[in-house]
């Protein structure tokens, strides 16, 4: 499984940051509904989006003290990085597929699809390098081995990857610490 504990004073600060700000989330999302309920309506758009972000904050919470590992497979093929990123959950992973970079959260690990590199803008690719991704390619040329080196890559992967090579690159990953 892809876990893990610390006890150092820093996770127990995010922890208990986490917990409260879930807990807040949720005490607003329950008195929205209230309203709503007394006013026979419900504002959907608001509590969708304190929705997420309770889910937000329930997975750092799960990050912080469980040590679940967050990934986001980052893939220009949509089916492709959903069939990744599902791999990934059965092994015990949090992880999303995305068609484009995202703000990333703390200490997740992206595995990023090297065709989507030329679509990035400067502020993503230099996010992007903060991360050192896990590349995966279909090609192994010199150039594509560039493109990965100039992202500052922790590992270079060729496709297809059986999910426990990929499980083992996000442990080297992980093993390196976040930035």
């Amino acid at each position: 499984m892809a876990t893990g504990s610390s006890s150092s004073p820093e996770p127990r600060a995010e922890l208990a940051q986490a917990l409260h700000r879930l807990r807040s989330t949720l005490a607003r999302m329950r008195a929205e509904l209230e309203v709503a309920e007394g006013d026979g309506g419900a504002p959907v758009d608001r509590l969708l989006s304190d929705m997420r972000e309770a889910l937000e904050a329930l997975g750092n919470v799960e990050s912080t003290a469980l040590g679940v590992v967050r990934v986001l497979v980052v893939d220009d093929d949509e089916r492709l990085g959903e069939l990744t990123a599902r791999g990934l959950r059965r092994l015990g992973y949090d992880a999303e597929s995305s068609l484009a970079m995202r703000t990333l959260r703390p200490r997740e690990v992206v595995v990023f699809d090297l065709s989507v590199a030329p679509s990035l803008d400067e502020p993503s690719r230099a996010a992007l390098r903060l991360s050192r991704p896990i590349v995966l390619t279909g090609a192994s040329d010199p150039s594509s081995r560039a493109v990965a080196e100039d992202l500052d890559a922790s590992d270079y992967l060729i496709k297809p990857v059986d999910n426990e090579v990929l499980a083992a690159a996000i442990k080297r990953r992980k093993a390196e610490g976040q930035p």
